[in-house]
């Protein structure tokens, strides 16, 4: 007997009181209780095809490309059609100035005289001496400048590199290679000059003495 009761003298607990004991609290099974929120979130998504998605997605990204590439063509082939039979049945037409003009009478340009009236229009010289009356077309003969004619040296200098010419159209100063070109003057049926910048007369060429180069008077 008293080592049974020695036995349960060991066995209970000493200094504390029965209140002092808390029984062991076991952990709840998380699938017993369950809350609504917890079944929303823990509920499996259904699987979606995301490839296949941007698969498609693609596929119709370059349709509606090729699409509109081949309406945006189509419409453009018929606006050009349309432009072209249009430019067909108008015409373009350049409308050039005359190369003929009349330049007032031979009275009007004394001995001596160099007129300078139609250079800005006609880009003609027209000139008076004892052979006659003689037009000067307003070109440099070296890289197309306008000469001024210079009253008081009795000359054409040309202000791009300095050609120089005579009354008379010759060249003789500066690198103009050749002379001036006259162009074409007659009298016209009601006796004024009648001057044709189209038909020209080159020196080099012995055409100054031609009919039409120099008109007497």
């Amino acid at each position: 007997m008293s080592e049974e009761k020695a036995q349960g003298a060991e066995q209970k607990p000493t200094g504390e009181k029965a209140s002092d004991i808390k029984p062991e609290v076991t952990a709840k099974n998380p699938s017993e209780k369950k809350t609504a929120a917890d079944v929303k979130t823990a509920r499996p998504s259904p699987k979606q095809p995301v490839a296949d998605n941007e698969q498609g997605n693609l596929w119709m990204s370059r349709r509606n490309f090729f699409s509109r590439a081949g309406w945006i063509a189509f419409f453009s082939f018929l606006a050009s059609f349309l432009i072209g039979s249009l430019r067909f049945m108008f015409p373009r037409v350049l409308f050039e100035p005359s190369p003929v003009f009349k330049a007032g009478y031979p009275g009007d340009y004394p001995l001596g005289s160099v007129s300078t009236k139609w250079v800005k229009s006609q880009r003609v010289w027209i000139v008076r001496n004892e052979e006659g009356i003689y037009a000067l077309f307003t070109q440099c003969t070296h890289l197309g400048c306008t000469p001024r004619w210079l009253d008081a040296e009795n000359k054409f200098k040309c202000p791009c590199h300095g050609s120089g010419f005579t009354k008379e159209g010759v060249n003789f100063e500066g690198p103009a290679p050749r002379p001036l070109e006259r162009v074409k003057i007659t009298l016209a049926e009601d006796g004024q000059l009648l001057i044709d910048k189209s038909i020209k007369f080159l020196e080099e060429k012995g055409e100054w003495g031609k009919p039409g180069a120099i008109l007497p008077v």
